[in-house]
Formats: structure tokens, sequence, C-alpha cells
């Protein structure tokens, strides 16, 4: 791993990047289009094609939302729960995200579908890769807000060697490129009280699904 003090750049694995602190000076403008967003799009718990409930709510923003029922995983461009389109995908989520996306080398990033994920204590996000996505030409930019997490990122197989991430509120994962379809997840979130989202840990991804 490579780290810069000038830049708070740190390489996990080619094409994949930790920007510390990145949102900082930006979290309570952040924080407010989400609860805008939410209130039109409430979080809700989610269940797995086997049937399982998700310990993590989830929403969505933006031209396209990821789901996941009996049917299976995929995309979609209403809301399940209200039957309206989703939210508008806020300006500064769109920015800040390009920013990031540029800091780590990828330029023109054009998110289409951006979910966001609530943990509560306890929560977590088994190993996984990102791919029910049509288009794998632009990366993934996953912001982290409130309670700390662990997060593992892997290789492109489910059993190659991960290296464990300490996410912070305000820090930003990139990966794309050679990295775009490696696995990643997230460890059971550890009890906490961050002092603007309390007992809770919010990560927003950006992605391009069409």
């Amino acid at each position: 791993m490579l780290f810069s003090d000038e830049d708070n750049r740190l390489l996990i694995v080619e094409d994949a990047f930790l920007l510390k602190g990145f949102l900082l000076g930006n979290g309570q403008a952040l924080i407010s289009a989400l609860d805008e967003v939410v209130e039109q799009s409430p979080f809700r718990y989610m269940v797995t094609p086997g049937g399982y409930g998700m310990s993590v709510a989830m929403t969505n923003c933006g031209p396209w939302g990821w789901v996941t029922d009996h049917k299976g995983y995929r995309y979609q461009k209403s809301d399940p729960v209200t039957n309206k389109p989703w939210p508008e995908m806020p300006t500064i989520f769109i920015e800040l995200a390009r920013k990031a996306a540029e800091m780590a080398g990828f330029y023109h990033f054009s998110p289409d579908a951006c979910l966001i994920n609530r943990y509560s204590v306890g929560a977590k996000l088994s190993l996984h890769q990102d791919k029910d996505e049509m288009d794998f030409s632009q990366p993934i930019v996953s912001f982290s807000l409130g309670l700390p997490a662990t997060f593992d990122f892997g290789g492109l197989t489910r059993e190659a060697p991960k290296t464990a991430l300490l996410l912070e509120h305000g820090d930003v994962v990139v990966w794309g490129g050679e990295s775009r379809l490696n696995y990643h997840g997230v460890r059971s979130i550890k009890a906490g009280c961050h002092p603007v989202l309390g007992e809770f840990r919010i990560n927003i991804t950006f992605r391009r699904c069409q």
C-alpha cells in the first residue's frame, strides 16, 4: 500500500483507492440532501431472493435504484414501496462523487444509480461483487458517514486475500478498472454514537448501471 500525506490517498490495490476525510466540510450539506431523499423514499429492509431479510436498511435516488426480492437482484426506475420514480440524485452527491472519481484517476464519471445503506449496530454486508450493472467501464464511488466500519476489500475470487480498511466519517472508497469486480464487504458495525448520525452508519454508493 502507498500513502501520500499530501492528498490523503491510500492505494488499496490496482485501481482502488481510499480517500481519507474527502467529505469533511461537506457533511451537513450531504445529510440535509440525504434527509430530502429519505423523506420521499424511506429506508426499508429488503429481502434476498432466498427469502432472507437484510440487516442493512436501504433506499435509492437517481434514475435507477437497486432492489432485491424473491424475483432477484436488479435495477429498476421506480420505488417498489411508493410506486413512484426514485428521488432525484442531489447535486451535491453528483459533484462530490465525480470529484472523488477524478482524484482516483477516473474521469467523466456519470452515475445513474445511487444506493443508500443505513447500518445500525450489528448490521453487516457479506462479501460480494457488484455485478448487477450492465456497464463495468465506470468506477464505483462509496461515501461513508457516521459510525466507523471495517471494510474488507478482496480480489476477483471470494477466497482471494482481503485488505481490512477502517472507514470513518468523511471517507470515500473508489474502485474500478482492474478492480471493478473485486469482492468486498462490511463487517458488523460496533456499538457507538456519532455526534450527528447517532447509532448509525450511512453508506452512499454511486454506480453506472446502464
